[in-house]
């Protein structure tokens, strides 16, 4: 049961990388929501439906959200898109990524 259990966990979380976080996170650097101003609702929107899915895997559905991240190696998806916003500054200051001012694009 154990090992079904654990089997089950990573589908799952396989399921979810591969399938619905992409669109929760497509083209996140244009409209990334920021947390003021009255954008909470879009923000909790967001991490209502990786906190909903999580819910669904068994034996961790009843621990808080945190703890549920937590076991699952899991972040946040606010946590992901800063990761993201300082991978594509440092990608800007480093020079690794280009304007598209003459054709050229992000190596």
């Amino acid at each position: 049961a154990v090992v079904q259990t654990q089997v089950v966990r990573g589908v799952m979380i396989a399921i979810y990388k591969a399938l619905i976080r992409p669109h929760l996170e497509y083209c996140v650097q244009l409209w990334n929501p920021v947390a003021a101003h009255g954008s909470w609702g879009i923000v909790l929107e967001l991490e209502g439906v990786q906190r909903r899915f999580t819910r669904l895997i068994s034996e961790v559905g009843t621990l808080p959200y945190s703890r549920r991240l937590e076991i699952l190696n899991l972040t946040t998806l606010a946590e992901r898109r800063l990761r993201g916003d300082l991978i594509e500054t440092f990608k800007a200051s480093s020079g690794l990524c280009f304007h598209y001012v003459d054709d050229t694009h992000c190596e």
